[in-house]
């Protein structure tokens, strides 16, 4: 078990964990919550060795095997699969023990390493590898394509894949969910619900951490509590102590009556439909934990729309993608993506945008959003339409030696020069004031955004956004960064927002407590989705078995194509087409000798679990590669002279 006990942590002048004392035993699966900035990921730096504890006592099974996700971006021309077997640190030391002892006679050596390479699971390792490639999102296709073809968003999941891959007992996973769609979301869930290793998550999508963990360790204040139970368990347990510290409950007192207020409101207004009945739930969950919602150090709102258009946009006929890349042959056509969609979006919509990866989601927010061109179709906007955009790559373009002042006095530049001031308080200090409204206080409203964390960047942009009093709210993957205070932070501003919202994300809660219908991306259309989150979720996981059967046929039908098109090959100049009987004889010769080597390679797996001199070991473990070597030849073999006598008359 790992045991902390008055464990004492700094980072340079500021304590993270004063006299922490907490137990995690074998088997548990941990959430490690907590704000950002309370040292989660300096524990989780603990964990891994990387970081020492400066007072106490911690510690560590010695034999215990870990598994992270490595933080950097991966820079190789690796195949995808290789890259991720190499993840398999149990194996890659058993093949190199192979290697090492080869090139020796010492046969007590070579006997341990073959044994080694045999339990370490060499035969199948690439079929495990490309399940996991498979479960996180990739194509088939893409199985053998270099690490580097692949942006930034994949390889990380590359990484994933790869920290998967590895024999642990112990998983470490800091934001493991960042970079899926809701699709490769609920592959992994059930992936970790059979790892039967210690696993500690820190993550801020309270669904998944629900559906994987049975532990909750909360970081608040240099303290560190243990909970016995989910994040909602906790979450319920919490609010019950906070409810019972009289002097805090006091003080809490306005926040929740806003809360309740808020609360009856959308209660009132919700309809006996799925999606809104979802939403009821989430608001009866809000209105049971008012005080640790009340306790949040952060809120905000958005201001009230200064029109709203209705609709605020038609689409008739639409057909949404990328144009040619710049270079390209004269007329080469542009990539469709989704196609003839004809759809109103009218005021105070909420709409979650569904679909798998690839589907075209963020192609269509990103059209709505002006950064596209629309393919065909007509686009239509409703008069004073006032798009307020998080990107998915938003953080990106927000410049990094620039402080959150300078972000603003541009951004008035920007709006003054369009026109669209709608009455903002323009002066510096009323900007230092709105920026202090999303804790950008003091001296952070001249630190370098470069500096931040990716919280409070995306605080930023949200900030940026509220500010332009936007009426059509286009919101792709926002929560990435957010912890989960300011993500129910968010959930509540946007369900106070008198305009229209249109969501991708794969942060469950925040969908069910925002929207009340769905959109689907799929298959090159638009449709709306007559359903809610676990409808959706159970149309994944039938669509992944659909998709994994059809590579399945597709495969076979390969395979049977390659065989007639061999048979179909005309023969070699001058060259008699082999007897039946010939080919008959050889397919026998062929399976009996397949037969044989079956039964031999049985024989010596069965000699490797047994002991048996060192000597006799090693000769063993040779033999039986040269048997599977041998087996592989025969098996294509077989192939040949099947097709062969397919094609010829009887």
């Amino acid at each position: 078990m790992i045991t902390l006990k008055n464990v004492i942590l700094r980072r340079g002048a500021k304590l993270l964990l004063d006299s922490a004392t907490v137990t995690i035993n074998p088997g548990e699966k941990v959430g490690l919550v907590g704000r950002n900035g309370a040292g989660k990921s300096s524990l989780f730096a603990l964990l891994n060795g990387s970081l020492h504890e400066d007072g106490g006592e911690y510690f560590i099974p010695s034999q215990w095997r870990m598994g992270q996700v490595a933080q950097d971006m991966p820079e190789t021309e690796q195949s995808a699969t290789d890259f991720v077997v190499d993840g398999d640190t149990d194996l890659l030391a058993a093949q190199e023990e192979v290697t090492a002892s080869e090139a020796t006679d010492d046969y007590d050596r070579m006997a341990h390493a073959y044994m080694a390479l045999q339990d370490a699971g060499a035969h199948d390792a690439p079929a495990r590898a490309q399940a996991l490639i498979l479960g996180l999102g990739f194509k088939t296709t893409e199985l053998s394509n270099p690490v580097n073809s692949f942006s930034g968003g994949w390889r990380m999941r590359l990484q994933l894949a790869r920290a998967l891959m590895c024999p642990s007992d112990l998983l470490l996973l800091d934001e493991p969910t960042n970079h899926l769609d809701l699709d490769a979301l609920v592959w992994l869930e059930a992936w970790l619900k059979k790892y039967e290793g210690t696993m500690v998550v820190i993550s801020h999508d309270r669904e998944f951490l629900d559906a994987v963990t049975n532990v909750t360790l909360h970081i608040d204040a240099g303290k560190l509590v243990r909970y016995g139970g989910n994040y909602s368990k906790f979450e319920d347990m919490r609010a019950e102590q906070m409810t019972l510290q009289q002097n805090a409950f006091s003080k809490q007192q306005d926040k929740i009556a806003h809360l309740q207020k808020f609360i009856a409101r959308f209660k009132a207004k919700a309809s006996k439909a799925k999606q809104a009945q979802s939403r009821v739930k989430a608001l009866d969950r809000m209105e049971k934990i008012a005080p640790l919602l009340a306790d949040a150090d952060f809120t905000f709102e958005f201001k009230e729309p200064a029109n709203l258009p209705n609709p605020m946009l038609s689409m008739t006929g639409v057909s949404f993608g990328y144009p040619a890349p710049e270079g390209s042959p004269e007329g080469t056509p542009p990539t469709v993506i989704v196609n003839n969609v004809s759809r109103s979006v009218l005021a105070g919509q909420r709409i979650g945008i569904l679909g798998a990866n690839g589907q075209g989601k963020s192609t269509l927010v990103k059209t709505v959003a002006r950064d596209l061109a629309a393919i065909g179709g007509e686009l239509t906007e409703g008069k004073g339409l006032n798009i307020g955009y998080f990107a998915q790559q938003e953080l990106d373009v927000l410049r990094p030696a620039d402080t959150p002042l300078e972000h603003m006095i541009r951004l008035v530049k920007d709006m003054t020069a369009a026109g669209k001031i709608a009455g903002q308080a323009t002066r510096e200090q009323d900007l230092r004031s709105f920026l202090g409204t999303f804790n950008f206080g003091g001296d952070m409203v001249k630190q370098a955004v470069g500096s931040m964390s990716g919280g409070e960047k995306a605080r930023l942009v949200l900030c940026m956004i509220v500010w332009q009093r936007p009426n059509l709210l286009l919101l792709d993957e926002p929560t990435n960064h957010l912890d989960l205070a300011t993500r129910e932070a968010l959930a509540m501003a946007l369900n106070e927002f008198e305009g229209t919202v249109m969501l991708v994300s794969h942060d469950r809660a925040l969908l069910r407590a925002v929207c009340d219908e769905f959109w689907m991306v799929s298959r090159g259309g638009v449709a709306p989705f007559d359903g809610d989150l676990d409808d959706y979720q159970r149309y994944l996981l039938d669509e992944a078995k659909r998709q994994r059967e059809a590579i399945k046929e597709a495969s076979s039908a390969a395979a049977k194509a390659e065989r007639k098109a061999l048979a179909a090959a005309p023969a070699p100049a001058k060259a008699k087409p082999a007897p039946v009987g010939s080919l008959k004889r050889k397919l026998e010769d062929v399976e009996a000798r397949m037969t044989l080597l079956n039964g031999e390679g049985a024989a010596l797996e069965g000699h490797l679990s047994k002991a048996h001199h060192p000597t006799e070991i090693a000769d063993f473990g040779k033999r039986l590669k040269t048997v599977n070597d041998e087996l592989q030849v025969l098996e294509e073999q077989w192939l040949t002279v099947t097709a062969q006598l397919e094609a010829t008359p009887v």
